[in-house]
C-alpha cells in the first residue's frame, strides 16, 4: 500500500469550492440552532493527553444537548458504562472537543467544534434534567466552528430507510458479545427492556 504524502494530496482532490470553505460558522445561527434543537442523537469526539482519541454516543430527547447563547452547548452526562473516558480527556487532556448531531429521517448533519469543561454547578444541572433525574455531570462545550455537513453518507448507507433496517435477531445480545469476549457477567439471550434501561438512568 502506498501513502499518499499529504502534498501530494492536491493531485488526487479537487480545491473544495468557496461554499464549502465560507459555510463554517465561529458561532451557532438560526438553522444549526434549529437543527440542534430538534436532535436525539450525537456523537462526541475527544482526544487524551497521550493523543488517544475517543468517541462516544449521546442522546435523549430532542434537544437533550442544551444551547446557552450562540457560542456555548451544555452537553449532558448521563448514566452509562462509567469509564469517562471522555471526561477524563476533557479534564486531562486537550479539552478539545468535537460533535456531529444527527436527526432522523434528514440527510444533512451539524458538526460543532470548540473546547470543553466538566461542570457539577446545581443550576446547570437542574436545567438539564430529563428521565425524572438531573444529570451527574455535563459539558460546557464553548463554541468555536459550526458547520452543516453534506447528505452524501447518509443517503449513501440508506441510514434512515425502512427497507435498510437490520432485524435486531440479525446480531447476539450485548450482554452476550461481552461475555463471549470477556468470560465475565451472565449471557441473556435478551437485550435489556426498555423498563430496566430506565430504571438505570
Amino acid at each position: 500500500m502506498n501513502d499518499a504524502p499529504s502534498a501530494d494530496l492536491a493531485a488526487i482532490y479537487p480545491t473544495p469550492n468557496e461554499r464549502v470553505i465560507a459555510k463554517v460558522r465561529p458561532a451557532l445561527d438560526g438553522h444549526s440552532r434549529k437543527f440542534i434543537a430538534m436532535s436525539p442523537f450525537c456523537v462526541v469526539a475527544t482526544s487524551g493527553k497521550d493523543g488517544a482519541v475517543d468517541a462516544s454516543p449521546r442522546g435523549g430527547h430532542p434537544g437533550f444537548v442544551h444551547i446557552d447563547g450562540d457560542r456555548r452547548l451544555l452537553l449532558p452526562d448521563r448514566a452509562g458504562n462509567n469509564r469517562l473516558d471522555t471526561l477524563t480527556n476533557i479534564t486531562a487532556g486537550s479539552g478539545k472537543v468535537q460533535l456531529i448531531f444527527f436527526v432522523p429521517g434528514i440527510n444533512e448533519t451539524v458538526r460543532v467544534g470548540g473546547t470543553a469543561s466538566l461542570s457539577t454547578e446545581p443550576e446547570l444541572l437542574a436545567r438539564l434534567e430529563e428521565f425524572g433525574k438531573p444529570p451527574r455531570s455535563l459539558l460546557v462545550i464553548d463554541v468555536q466552528e459550526v458547520y452543516f455537513h453534506c447528505g452524501k453518507a447518509i443517503m449513501r448507507s440508506r441510514l434512515w430507510s425502512q427497507d435498510a433496517q437490520v432485524p435486531r435477531s440479525a446480531m447476539a445480545s450485548i450482554s452476550e458479545i461481552i461475555h463471549d469476549q470477556t468470560s465475565l457477567g451472565t449471557p441473556e439471550p435478551q437485550d435489556i427492556t426498555d423498563a430496566q434501561w430506565r430504571e438505570q438512568l
